[in-house]
């Protein structure tokens, strides 16, 4: 008990040191690793967190629209994570106008700033769908 250093701090050190002694975290970048995850069907996403188990509850598409309002809520920090629940939103259903009117409603809530910094990852996987169409 003698120590004055802050256990956080100790561990938050340690963690990092740890981090890197693995010699691929050099190599890592959160844009190949986002390539990488793919687009859960809709059967599958219905089958998992919509009306298939749950029957009269919410649907896929919903609540990956309320995911989407609670990243945008956050101030849309996660980028990889928004960018993902928009493209797995579309691929439930949801459309752009959707999308842009539930990251809309959340400025009301969130504020201006984290409601154009979800429009703008939105953008982002509008944008990367036309280039492969």
């Amino acid at each position: 008990m003698s120590d004055p250093s802050n256990p956080f701090e100790a561990m938050m050190r340690q963690a990092q040191e740890m981090a890197k002694s693995f010699p691929a975290m050099d190599a890592f970048s959160p844009k190949v690793f986002e390539a990488m995850m793919g687009t859960m069907p809709k059967d599958m996403m219905e089958m998992m967190f919509g009306n298939t188990v749950n029957e009269g509850g919410l649907d896929a598409r919903t609540r990956l629209l309320l995911t989407l309002a609670g990243l945008t809520m956050q101030g849309a920090q996660n980028d990889v994570a928004l960018r993902q629940t928009v493209r797995h939103a579309l691929e439930a259903g949801a459309t752009k106008q959707h999308i842009t009117e539930t990251i809309g409603q959340m400025s009301v809530f969130a504020g201006v700033p984290a409601m154009s910094r979800a429009l703008e990852l939105a953008g982002q996987v509008w944008d990367e769908k036309e280039g492969k169409e």
